[in-house]
């Protein structure tokens, strides 16, 4: 490893001739002659399961939410620098009727208008991270209190409610006390929770007062004067996570008891809570269960973007139809075996893939020569089964592959106009642009 370029100094030049030697191996002779063999007839290295989806007789979904979220770090210019962070997310319906009079690829601004008015709720927030501090506390503290009023002020508590609908099992006659989570205090381990329905108690071993939003565990990410960007991102995936669940609480307590069935409801991102978060997740593979055992079966999937599910589907995505337009769309439900076997490529994992963290299976899904997705379908109760999932367990598997061919948007690849829309609503990086959160921040802070 050379040494790197200082400020005085330049960095050290890493060696051109020292691995010559090795070429001499037979080995790494024939290594490096099928690294340059062009082989365009190769059939999938990976063995990858494709199933052709018929769509006759199967009913799309009418009406579609999607949420998104973003979240940017703000520095000003003095020194040190004082650092936030800013968090917005944002929930979206979608008529389907009206989205299909939209050109996909030129979508006319006015018709985008007509769409968005009145469709959209999101939720902001902020967090100190470095260098600043309230006059009320530290910024340990600081930050709990944020989280917790933020949750109960934004949209009258809708999102907080939520929050304590999966955290009680609400939506069941059978409600249990929240999930074990550590004391902000003491850090002790509260392994009763709180009790039903309750939003704050006291901690057995130290006394002090813990909220239900220490539950999920912002504060195991933070120091008590610093907290990094993760906690902003941890902060932006919970939420995203509790605005689809207040679509979806509302939608189940209806008096029509159709609606929630017959809603495509889109998450932004894969159906994952990992670390302190997970604690969520059984909760919800609960209710999904639940749903599905009481016929009221609900349409979730998450698309991810990018990553090794991502990066692994862009290197086969050639192989499988369809190769011509107006083909039907395929589909390949990834086991936990395939998973760790072709996209990890690990010889054996600790835990069966996404036990504790993921509460959405993998798929493939390819519906023209050049559009391909990576999507998170739920199943419910988790099988660790290695031969698992398969297309029977991902609940609304065939309604959902009804529905996505007309959200899909050709003014990126691989792109659904719904998360489009969310990600518009929510980006950071645009509406507001850093820049004005900079200068808001030292405005307000003389």
């Amino acid at each position: 490893m050379p040494y790197g370029q200082g400020t005085r100094l330049p960095g050290e030049a890493a060696s051109k001739l020292g691995h010559l030697a090795v070429v001499k191996s037979d080995w790494v002779k024939a290594l490096v002659k099928e690294f340059e063999a062009a082989k365009p007839n190769e059939p999938d290295p990976s063995s990858t399961v494709w199933t052709t989806f018929n769509p006759d007789g199967v009913r799309p979904l009418s009406r579609v939410w999607a949420v998104d979220g973003s979240f940017v770090s703000v520095q000003s210019e003095q020194k040190p620098p004082r650092e936030v962070a800013f968090v917005k997310t944002a929930l979206l319906v979608v008529d389907r009727a009206r989205l299909d009079t939209i050109d996909k690829e030129h979508p006319h601004p006015l018709l985008l208008q007509d769409v968005l008015t009145g469709s959209a709720v999101f939720h902001a927030s902020v967090f100190p991270l470095k260098n600043i501090r309230t006059p009320l506390g530290s910024n340990y503290d600081a930050v709990r209190h944020i989280v917790r009023d933020s949750m109960q002020i934004d949209e009258d508590g809708a999102f907080y409610e939520t929050l304590k609908w999966l955290a009680y099992k609400k939506w069941s006659t059978q409600q249990v006390n929240s999930p074990a989570f550590n004391c902000p205090h003491c850090h002790a381990e509260i392994l009763a929770g709180l009790p039903v329905d309750a939003e704050e108690g006291n901690c057995p071993k130290c006394g002090g007062i813990v909220f239900l939003t220490d539950m999920p565990g912002f504060h195991l990410s933070m120091d008590e004067d610093s907290a990094p960007d993760a906690l902003a991102s941890a902060y932006m995936l919970v939420m995203e996570h509790l605005m689809l669940f207040t679509a979806i609480r509302i939608f189940w307590d209806h008096s029509d008891k159709t609606l929630a069935t017959d809603t495509l409801f889109i998450k932004d991102g894969p159906l994952t809570l990992r670390s302190q978060y997970s604690k969520l997740v059984p909760r919800i593979r609960d209710f999904l269960e639940h749903a599905k055992q009481v016929q009221r079966p609900l349409h979730i999937v998450g698309q991810e973007k990018s990553g090794a599910f991502f990066d692994h589907l862009a290197s086969i995505a050639r192989f499988p139809p369809p190769h011509a337009r107006g083909e039907p769309l395929s589909y390949a439900v990834l086991s936990h075996d395939h998973v760790r076997r072709e996209v990890y490529r690990s010889p054996d994992l600790q835990n069966p893939y996404g036990l504790k963290t993921n509460w959405g299976e993998k798929l493939f899904a390819k519906f023209d020569p050049g559009t391909y997705m990576v999507l998170n379908v739920p199943t419910g109760t988790y099988n660790p089964d290695g031969s698992r999932p398969t297309a029977t367990d991902l609940i609304g598997l065939g309604r959902i592959l009804a529905t996505l061919p007309s959200l899909i948007s050709h003014k990126h690849e691989g792109a659904l106009f719904p998360i489009e829309l969310a990600n518009g609503i929510a980006s950071m990086s645009s509406y507001p642009s850093a820049r004005v959160l900079q200068r808001f921040i030292e405005g307000t802070s003389k």
